[in-house]
């Protein structure tokens, strides 16, 4: 099942999303694809690097015992279709597709066989990043860094899915979960030891190699199997 949220004639609404209705406790809306707003409002987005044997080998990174992660904070997600606003701080932004999980419940000290329980479904996020910059907080928690939807996928187990990344329709990425350090569920139980989860929180398990920058002007498509499509544009810097 996909669940989504959309504006509406009657304000932002959330529901059951099929073939272009969305199906609330008010009824149903039409909604087309850029009526989509993120799927979730998460109070963090808790995001773990280098989860990918191959991302280690082209950084040179020595492989993690644990997994490594950062936080992205609200005012960083925006939805698919809207423009990823191209910092006037940087001169040197990338891209990393990734799929995300969605918290369902407030929990902590999750075991990771009771990880699917609490998660509600399942994401893309893109985290852009400035990677000139200094620092994680400054590189990845800036407005419009953390592109979010299109929708949840409810329905899915995360480990062995295919994915893909497009930049102006050329593949740029193309990996499956199962090359993953740490799998989602074991990402999942690790975070819980640190954070209470809210409903609406986003988890987000790494990005395999990320081959280049963005400019303003690309078209960026994150595909997972069995999600969706993650699509944004870059908006010129002084747009």
């Amino acid at each position: 099942m996909r669940l989504a949220r959309a504006l509406t004639d009657d304000g932002p609404k959330e529901g059951e999303f099929e073939d272009g209705t969305l199906s609330t406790d008010d009824g149903e809306y039409a909604v087309d694809r850029e009526d989509l707003l993120a799927p979730c409002r998460p109070s963090a987005l808790y995001c773990v690097g280098r989860n990918y044997a191959e991302t280690l080998d082209q950084m040179d990174y020595d492989r993690p015992e644990e997994p490594d992660f950062f936080i992205k904070p609200p005012v960083s997600v925006i939805p698919t279709g809207t423009p990823i606003p191209y910092p006037t701080f940087s001169e040197e932004v990338t891209y990393a597709g990734e799929l995300a999980a969605v918290v369902g419940e407030e929990c902590k000290d999750v075991l990771p066989e009771e990880a699917p329980e609490v998660i509600r479904g399942y994401t893309i996020m893109n985290d852009v990043d400035a990677l000139d910059q200094q620092g994680r907080t400054a590189r990845k928690a800036f407005d419009g860094s953390g592109p979010l939807g299109p929708w949840i996928e409810t329905d899915l187990d995360p480990r062995g899915i295919d994915m893909h990344t497009e930049i102006d329709g050329e593949v740029r990425q193309e990996a499956n979960t199962e090359l993953m350090l740490f799998d989602p569920y074991e990402v999942v139980s690790y975070l819980s030891e640190r954070f209470t989860f809210s409903p609406g929180d986003v988890i987000a398990f790494g990005s395999p190699a990320n081959p280049g920058t963005i400019e303003p002007g690309n078209e960026i498509e994150i595909t997972y199997e069995g999600v969706g499509t993650l699509r944004n544009g870059v908006a010129n810097p002084d747009q």
